[in-house]
């Protein structure tokens, strides 16, 4: 099979899993990488047996068709316009932009030189969330009338080695681990219609306990709990909560979805696997529910390399820019909401990404 050859820019932490299931996939095949420090790319290439080389000499690499842009949040938006500008097709970390300005002008990019962009959160590709698809379609739970979600947490301070930017403009819960539990709801319920939201900052100030910066105090720029409503196209309305103000420990659900004949427990989307769990309005209690579908450990990646599958297919891939692009929005309009006391109207919308069909090989991607 053909694999597209795809160049890695950012080679922090992350990286590792991408390089690792870049070999697991047969889509695609990782041959470079790039980072601003030369030293650490150059590390990173030689532990995974690739080219190390310069972010400008990678993007004027005529072999390399699609760019992994793992670099920091601040710096997606640009690096995707500069991958997109050498004529290569991009996938990205999430968020898609840290401003909704930014994000619309990459799909603008895109759209004008008719490339592909794509976008993490993938978990939803995971055989856990997959399982609650199929689930969903197969009626087990009736008509969705609507969801609850929990992120709830006390913050990255205790444990981080450099926790400040998650307190700054475009960190917070909901911009650090919104983009999960809104991508994992839009690929079970659809897109979104509108949402409104109550935002704050319970402390002004946080603390560092962590080795490497015990004792630092970080001044917080942007709300740390967030209580929001979304309202789907296709009829439900789901509460979210994200918060890095819980001191006391939480034994809320991850995901529950609630539907005219049971209810529908959803793994944590911020993994691949389950455990799926499910109560019909029959039942006398709840049964756990085997995985339908394979990838449902750690497959992060599998979305940059569906999307390649999908480049060399010529079909639609399953982590869209415009899906990207619309949870985006939904965080950034729930901000907004809670700032002028309304109600937000989405401008944006995507499709619903196509399930995996029962029954692929770890390593396929296509039926």
């Amino acid at each position: 099979m053909n694999k597209l050859k795809v160049g890695i820019v950012g080679t922090g932490n992350i990286s590792g899993i991408y390089f690792q299931n870049g070999k697991r996939f047969d889509s695609m095949e990782v041959v470079a990488c790039a980072d601003l420090d030369m030293e650490r790319a150059a590390a990173k290439a030689a532990a995974h047996g690739v080219r190390g080389c310069s972010v400008d000499e990678l993007l004027a690499e005529p072999d390399i068709q699609m760019v992994i842009n793992l670099t920091v949040p601040q710096a997606h938006a640009a690096v995707a316009l500069q991958a997109l500008e050498a004529g290569k097709h991009v996938y990205s970390e999430k968020p898609l932009a840290t401003t909704r300005e930014e994000g619309r002008r990459v799909l603008e990019v895109a759209r004008s030189r008719g490339l592909r962009v794509g976008c993490a959160p993938d978990t939803f590709l995971g055989g856990g969330i997959q399982t609650c698809i199929k689930l969903l379609e197969d009626g087990w739970i009736g008509t969705p009338i609507g969801a609850t979600a929990f992120m709830m947490g006390g913050g990255p301070e205790g444990w981080h080695p450099n926790p400040d930017f998650f307190y700054q403009p475009g960190g917070g819960p909901l911009f650090d681990m919104g983009p999960y539990y809104l991508t994992a709801l839009v690929a079970l319920l659809g897109p979104i219609n509108r949402v409104t939201g109550s935002a704050k900052i319970s402390f002004p100030e946080r603390i560092a306990t962590s080795k490497e910066q015990f004792g630092k105090r970080i001044k917080v720029e942007t709300p740390t709990h967030i209580t929001s409503v979304l309202d789907f196209a296709s009829g439900p309305a789901a509460t979210l909560v994200t918060s890095f103000d819980v001191r006391g420990g939480s034994v809320l659900p991850r995901i529950e979805l609630y539907g005219s004949e049971g209810t529908l427990l959803v793994p944590d989307p911020n993994t691949f696997g389950g455990p799926v769990r499910i109560r019909r309005a029959s039942a006398g209690d709840w049964s756990d529910i085997p995985l339908t579908h394979g990838k449902f450990e750690n497959a992060r990646g599998v979305g940059a390399a569906d999307m390649a599958a999908a480049i060399l297919s010529d079909r639609n891939h399953r982590t869209s820019g415009e899906m990207a692009y619309h949870v985006l929005e939904a965080m950034f309009g729930i901000l907004d909401a809670s700032e002028q006391g309304v109600h937000y109207a989405m401008k944006s919308t995507c499709q619903r990404p196509a399930p995996f069909p029962l029954g692929l090989a770890d390593h396929s991607l296509d039926g």
